[in-house]
């Protein structure tokens, strides 16, 4: 499959540049210990910020605006639906094999009563959603998250999380299919969904933050810290 080979060559050219990233950059003395790369980071944020207002901000409202609720909050669920795939995968790796079953019971209530996932009926089952990731994973299993990175397009992340989405990526059931054309369509489509649904909180961080860079970076690495331990961080 040709889309194997380009995603293997993805991985390792992520890997490798994550590993000199992490091993050749210069770091100053005075800079935040977690963010040795502010430098780079702040440019990679720039470009980011640039792409968000020309591109994704407008799209994301055209969509908010074009799509009645019940519709967004379906394609919403839908995806969802899919992350709980992935998310099913790296609980088993963790050895949490009840949260596993519980993924997995997820997928199997929604994508039938759910109509495919477009309906989360699972959630009125208490069968919570756990969102479980590679990165998370790798941090369960006593991988230091590393130095953080913004990486073009994809944004907040560190070298840990970064390998992670590289991986979650094979998890992904819309990698497997085989039309070029219905792949990207659904991914395009999956990005768009997620930006609009952030709208409000990408504001709230404009207005509320007199530094958002370190406002994201803060708070992204606070919440990764959480999640890897389920809520209970140590101190």
């Amino acid at each position: 499959m040709k889309t194997g080979k380009i995603w293997r060559k993805l991985t390792l050219t992520l890997v490798l540049a994550l590993s000199l990233l992490s091993a050749g950059c210069a770091t100053d003395p005075y800079a935040d210990p977690r963010d040795p790369f502010e430098e780079y980071n702040r440019a990679s944020d720039s470009f980011n910020q640039m792409m968000d207002r020309m591109l994704f901000t407008p799209l994301a409202s055209g969509y908010n605006y074009i799509m009645p609720a019940p519709v967004n909050r379906g394609v919403t669920n839908f995806f969802n639906n899919l992350g709980d795939v992935r998310s099913a995968l790296n609980n088993l790796l963790q050895l949490k094999v009840g949260r596993a079953f519980s993924d997995v019971g997820r997928v199997a209530v929604n994508s039938t009563l759910g109509i495919l996932g477009l309906m989360d009926v699972a959630s009125n089952m208490n069968l919570p959603r756990y969102n479980e990731d590679f990165g998370q994973t790798l941090g369960v299993w006593g991988v230091g998250s590393g130095p953080y990175i913004v990486m073009p397009f994809f944004g907040p992340s560190s070298v840990r999380d970064g390998v992670g989405i590289v991986v979650d990526f094979f998890a992904d059931p819309i990698f497997y299919l085989d039309k070029r054309s219905t792949r990207w369509s659904l991914w395009g489509l999956q990005l768009i969904d997620t930006r609009a649904d952030l709208l409000n909180a990408s504001r709230i961080v404009d207005q509320a933050a007199l530094d958002p860079y370190s406002f994201i970076r803060d708070a992204y690495l606070q919440r990764r810290e959480g999640l890897v331990h389920d809520g209970n961080p140590p101190e």
